[in-house]
């Protein structure tokens, strides 16, 4: 994808956000390689790009004579293929265009470009290349790498256009560079202007950038190959051919940049079409050449693309040995300027009109009461205000709306599908209608499968060994075939290991049945505490569906109450303890056992009013051990030396229903 401002470095985001194509692609056996054929699919660009596109039905310009006109400039302007081998037998110097197929680990170069804001692998802010092309070392010093024949560090910059085009075989990514040289002083590379293209999109340049040809369109896709052209197993070309002419005027569709200004010329982007009869006879059988009549045929229905200024009506190719251009020069001879028609200029063609592709489901099948998501599907996008597809069901076991509605500029539309409960499968046909063409899917709902449900088990602690807490997972109805389930248990308040043994295991209920038991080991201990839980989740249904996953297991503690506090200090002289009952005579003191299942919120209030009780009993005990002067104001004969007995107040505690007195005996006086 292209970042969205011009300002930002284009292709480097392009190529750090695409992903490599998931194809098997055809890449040499040893890479780089100079001139080899590119990777599959051809043509080089998807299927309606502008170099693909067929142009036979395309309208004539109104000034298309007139353009002609300016062609053949008073003459009759003759084809030229402006490709071939080596000038002479080993030569240096090449006719077209050579290419590197490259992998997809190729080093990456800097390069340092002169038109810099139009080039890509820049980076913005300075202006300075980045490591982006994929530039094979071998162009360095060898021939045949770059155009005109002579390696990078040759400086034929003034001379020639020097381009240098890589494909990335890997990715099916095309670089393409204008006016290289390679310093070797430096050790770097210099080039007028960069562009990046992702083969496997349609990425046009923004407006009024170029690329590394003047129309700011690729060069590779609009080349005549010999893999393509000389190949018999190849019925057809499909694409377009560059062309260049000797002055332009501006740029329409699909070009991006103009290079010139001539009044009567035609615009970069302009496309040119052979004729397919002039003076009823057809210009592509002038020739008796197989080779040059598939180029000619690719003519009629693709046409040329103005991309360069250059010679009127040169046709660039491949530099490649193979071409004979002792045949070639001659056939193309035979078509002149007047042999071709110009299309209407800026001319795309009309969008197709969506049809109806297909309609499916998913999931298919489901059970009685699932629901599925139903999917229409067009050809081609949309059209203004949306295309509404009909639907309908042929069984009453599932149900669809009575239409889908794909927006404007969308090719699909998802739609719901509801099912009943049902105890029997039925299989339905989804039909769906749009412009005269119906599509159907068959649609299956199977019975409706039981469900499973786990329930609460609780069971009392125990003081040693283990006890088994068993969970019972049951089967709303019995299945014709087997459930299958995974339990698993996982803490709450009780800790597996040391509480109770964590359980995790895949069970069945076979066929027939409808429920099963598993238990769950629960460790004994004497220690003091409160009532724990823990829980077991089903999951992982087969034939089945949950609908209660989760069952608690509570264990009750047995080992007597759990205080947040302690209890107070048995009263002075006293050994029972606080929560201990009244022990009847010849018994030992035993502790009174805490209820198994009593609730702990009732213990406890229990609880609370025996301290009440007991801090009221504890008081009065104080009060009759206390001294007497502390206890009560002496009487009047006590006070006048008389001593009287005085009952005691019987205490629980003192266990004595004596009489005391206050005073000691007196001796009578002698």
């Amino acid at each position: 994808m292209r970042c969205p401002t011009a300002s930002l470095l284009l292709a480097f985001c392009m190529c750090l956000s695409a992903a490599p194509v998931a194809l098997a692609q055809q890449c040499p056996a040893s890479v780089p390689a100079q001139g080899a054929p590119p990777p599959a699919p051809s043509p080089v660009f998807p299927a309606d790009n502008w170099w693909n596109t067929d142009i036979r039905s395309a309208p004539v310009d109104s000034a298309s004579a007139n353009f002609i006109a300016f062609i053949n400039n008073g003459g009759t302007r003759r084809l030229h293929p402006d490709f071939g081998g080596e000038e002479s037998p080993g030569s240096t110097a090449i006719y077209g265009f050579p290419y590197a197929v490259v992998g997809g680990t190729q080093a990456k170069q800097a390069v340092t470009f002169d038109y810099w804001d139009e080039s890509d692998g820049v980076d913005p802010a300075t202006g300075q290349g980045l490591p982006f092309y994929p530039i094979p070392a071998q162009a360095i010093a060898q021939a045949h790498w770059v155009e005109g024949g002579a390696s990078g560090n040759v400086d034929q910059r003034d001379d020639s256009d020097r381009h240098l085009l890589m494909i990335d075989c890997n990715n099916r990514h095309l670089y393409e560079l204008y006016n290289v040289y390679y310093s070797s002083a430096q050790q770097r590379w210099y080039a007028g202007s960069g562009a990046f293209f992702d083969m496997n999109r349609n990425d046009r340049r923004p407006d009024t950038w170029t690329s590394a040809d003047a129309a700011g369109l690729a060069i590779f896709p609009g080349l005549v190959r010999y893999d393509e052209a000389a190949n018999a197993a190849v019925a057809e070309i499909k694409h377009a051919f560059r062309v260049t002419m000797r002055a332009s005027n501006g740029y329409v569709y699909p070009a991006s940049h103009a290079a010139g200004s001539t009044s009567g010329a035609l615009p970069m982007g302009a496309r040119l079409r052979l004729k397919t009869s002039v003076d009823g006879a057809d210009p592509a059988l002038r020739t008796s050449d197989p080779v040059a009549r598939k180029i000619f045929r690719a003519m009629q229905k693709y046409g040329l693309i103005v991309a360069d200024n250059g010679s009127d009506m040169y046709i660039s190719g491949t530099f490649d040995v193979r071409w004979d251009n002792g045949t070639l020069n001659p056939a193309f001879s035979t078509l002149s300027a007047s042999d071709f028609e110009v299309i209407q200029r800026g001319w795309k063609p009309a969008p197709a009109a969506p049809a109806l592709n297909a309609v499916s489901a998913s999931p298919n099948p489901v059970y009685g009461g699932q629901s599925s998501t139903g999917t229409v599907t067009l050809s081609a996008p949309a059209p203004a205000g949306g295309a509404q597809v009909a639907l309908s069901s042929a069984s009453s076991a599932f149900s669809v709306p009575s239409n889908a509605t794909v927006a404007q500029g969308a090719s699909n539309a998802t739609f719901a599908i509801a099912t009943a409960t049902s105890t029997v499968a039925a299989t339905g046909t989804l039909s769906a209608s749009y412009a005269g063409v119906t599509r159907t899917t068959a649609f299956t709902v199977n019975p409706t499968p039981p469900t499973l449900s786990i329930a609460d088990a609780s069971i009392a602690e125990g003081n040693s060994g283990t006890r088994a807490l068993t969970f019972t997972v049951t089967l709303s109805r019995a299945s014709t075939g087997a459930v299958g389930y995974t339990l698993s248990t996982v803490n709450g308040t009780a800790t597996a290991g040391s509480d109770y043994a964590s359980r995790s295991s895949s069970e069945t209920i076979a066929a027939g049945q409808t429920s099963k038991t598993f238990a769950v080991a629960i460790d004994g201990d004497t220690v003091r505490e409160s009532d724990e839980f823990f829980l077991v989740n089903l999951s992982a249904p087969t034939g089945a569906t949950v609908t209660d996953g989760q069952a608690r297991g509570t264990v009750f503690t047995d080992d007597g109450p759990f205080m947040s506090a302690p209890l107070p200090s048995n009263p002075q002289g006293s050994t029972a303890a606080p929560n201990a009952a009244p022990v009847a005579a010849g018994q030992s003191n035993q502790q009174v056992p805490r209820p198994q299942s009593a609730t702990l919120a009732l213990v406890r209030r229990h609880w609370a009013l025996a301290m009440t009780r007991w801090q009221r009993l504890f008081g009065r005990v104080l009060m009759s051990m206390a001294p007497p002067s502390a206890r009560t104001t002496p009487s009047a004969p006590e006070a006048a030396g008389e001593c009287r007995p005085r009952e005691v107040t019987r205490s629980p505690v003192l266990r004595s229903d004596a009489l005391r007195t206050r005073c000691p005996t007196r001796r009578r006086a002698p």
